[in-house]
């Protein structure tokens, strides 16, 4: 990891940053690196039982920086793919559906292009009301290739879709939660999504990760595998100790204390 990305941890909750405050978080290779390697690094953090993403300063992340990724080349590569297929500029974006703790992502400023689907990738979305979102790539002749479809397609409508990244236009918060891009709106999006986190951080973390991975498999998988996925996860954790902690606080009116 380098210095585009910066994670706290707290409690139980990953406080991860983009931290290019000064380009609005926009993307440049260091920042692609940056981002993978926060993802990775999470990947293997047990203690962790929520992830909140965030930029530094005014704004999420404005896209591309396309200056330096004109000077530094595009990334882009049919091989070199992560298990999931994801390649390196896919994997910003499609990494934090992977991780197999909740993400939230709170979102201010901006959230174009790249930044668009980095947010996209989250399980929750928590915005301003005045943020502006847009599928940016057409205005610069691209087309979204940073796991944006395969992210977008449980999110929002095909021809909503279809009309946003034809047109590369900028819409607004009320228009993002409207399509369903974002979960909810807030004066306050990072207060907000940590108030959040510590409660998801306050479930059986097995239980909330086993959740996770039965919505990622709803997004293809057919009715039968659903259903036998939803017993497989259940078995896990069920009459494990961190579940019996779970019953055992709630009947007890206290917190529960969970092993990792």
């Amino acid at each position: 990891m380098n210095d585009r990305v910066t994670i706290t941890v707290t409690d139980g909750i990953a406080d991860v940053r983009l931290a290019r405050a000064d380009k609005m978080n926009a993307i440049d290779p260091a920042m692609f690196e940056g981002i993978a390697a926060a993802i990775d690094r999470l990947k293997g953090m047990t203690e962790v039982r929520c992830v909140v993403l965030s930029g530094e300063g005014k704004a999420f992340c404005a896209g591309l920086d396309m200056a330096s990724m004109a000077n530094g080349g595009s990334g882009l590569a049919l091989g070199d793919r992560t298990d999931e297929g994801a390649n390196l500029v896919q994997q910003v974006a499609w990494g934090w559906r992977t991780l197999p703790m909740p993400v939230i992502a709170a979102v201010h400023g901006v959230a174009f292009g790249g930044g668009f689907q980095i947010m996209s990738g989250a399980d929750i979305r928590i915005a301003h009301p005045s943020a502006r979102f847009a599928i940016r790539e057409a205005y610069w002749g691209l087309v979204p290739d940073m796991a944006g479809i395969a992210l977008w397609r449980t999110l929002a409508r095909d021809d909503v879709l279809r009309e946003l990244t034809y047109t590369a236009r900028e819409f607004d918060g009320a228009e993002a939660l409207r399509h369903g891009f974002v979960t909810r709106l807030s004066e306050d999006p990072l207060g907000e999504a940590m108030m959040l986190a510590r409660e998801i951080a306050a479930r059986n973390p097995h239980a909330i990760r086993g959740s996770k991975a039965l919505y990622n498999l709803a997004a293809d998988a057919d009715a039968a595998t659903v259903l036998y996925a939803e017993t497989e996860e259940q078995l896990k954790v069920i009459r494990t100790p961190n579940q019996v902690e779970q019953v055992r606080a709630n009947m007890e009116k206290r917190a529960a204390v969970f092993e990792d």
